[in-house]
């Protein structure tokens, strides 16, 4: 071999090692983004099962057996009531306070925080400190494993309104 066909074959190799390091960078990035969407999905998911189990349940304790028709025969209190522990909750407003660490998932720890409060239909993103006929659920899930775009723990909040309605 002369001296141009070992320099070709030298520039080859490098090349070859370039594209080499180039798709392994790619395989890793997209690893990457892979789990932060499995563990956003399965954030997702662990929320709207809060949200769905939360309406599922009766508006306020004083409507889980019978209606009403004033806001003043509404609970005061958002919370559980007296005894009353997850999962043995009866009533929409149970969830405010609720805290639970998640680990039985095996991609992650999440950890679900839940507030309830009453709101009013013309701005449902801003508490009032009175009843109305409308609460709002703001679920938070956040995990050490899900990371945001600034390499920090990043946390997934979502809400939901449930109104109260009464037909005579």
């Amino acid at each position: 071999m002369n001296t141009s066909q070992m320099l070709i074959t030298i520039g080859a190799l490098l090349l070859l090692g370039l594209v080499i390091l180039r798709v392994n960078n790619g395989f890793l990035n997209t690893d990457s983004v892979l789990l932060d969407s499995k563990l956003g999905v399965l954030a997702t998911s662990v929320a709207t099962s809060i949200m769905e189990e939360a309406n599922s349940k009766a508006f306020d304790q004083n409507t889980d057996t019978v209606s009403v028709s004033s806001l003043t025969q509404l609970s005061s209190v958002l919370g559980p009531e007296s005894g009353e522990t997850y999962p043995h909750f009866n009533d929409f407003d149970d969830f405010n306070g609720y805290h639970r660490v998640d680990t039985t998932m095996p991609a992650a720890k999440f950890i679900i925080d839940c507030k309830v409060e009453y709101v009013l239909p013309a701005n449902p993103d801003s508490a009032v400190g009175t009843r109305t006929w409308h609460k709002k659920l703001t679920v938070e899930v956040s995990s050490p494993s899900l990371i945001g775009q600034d390499d920090k723990p990043d946390t997934l909040r979502m809400s939901t309104i449930y109104s109260y309605w009464y037909f005579r």
